[in-house]
């Protein structure tokens, strides 16, 4: 299982992702460009001294990505994006090990090219007035339900 993010805009929700992967052993992959200079001290506010078990990967880009994806077929299994423009409800699809979730930017998702190319699209339902939910905390919820499927979460410390 892997965490995605597509080009994101929002240093803090970036290190609280980067944070996330490290407390799961979630790799978390950087497709960029970033809407912010991606550096240790940007990261370090959010991501604290998580970033140094932080499993990360950084993409030039989208194409990039998926070559990375092509050469690592273990690792990278279907992309699953999570957006508004979706019709199944995450807690309805089965996950399997080696799903990459894809987040998009904050402030525009994803190009229809990328949206596209997901092998499925999620979404988690909400009130109807209700626009979105905060990218860290869209993919908190949808990485605990498919870690839970899949029986990823790390040992619990005794």
């Amino acid at each position: 299982m892997r965490l995605a993010l597509f080009q994101p805009d929002i240093p803090q929700n970036t290190g609280t992702l980067l944070r996330l992967g490290a407390c799961l052993g979630l790799p978390v992959d950087i497709i960029e460009p970033c809407g912010f200079v991606f550096n240790e001290k940007a990261m370090r506010r959010a991501g604290m001294d998580y970033l140094n078990i932080a499993d990360y990967h950084r993409h030039n880009s989208w194409q990039d990505f998926l070559r990375f994806r092509q050469e690592h077929p273990e690792e990278y299994g279907r992309i699953i994006l999570l957006t508004t423009h979706a019709e199944t409800s995450y807690a309805n699809f089965q996950f399997q090990k080696n799903d990459i979730i894809l987040m998009g930017r904050e402030s525009a998702g994803v190009p229809e090219a990328v949206h596209q190319s997901a092998d499925s699209r999620l979404l988690i339902p909400m009130k109807k007035d209700a626009r979105s939910i905060n990218v860290a905390i869209s993919a908190a919820m949808v990485i605990g339900e498919a870690l839970r499927q899949t029986n990823l979460f790390p040992p619990q410390k005794s």
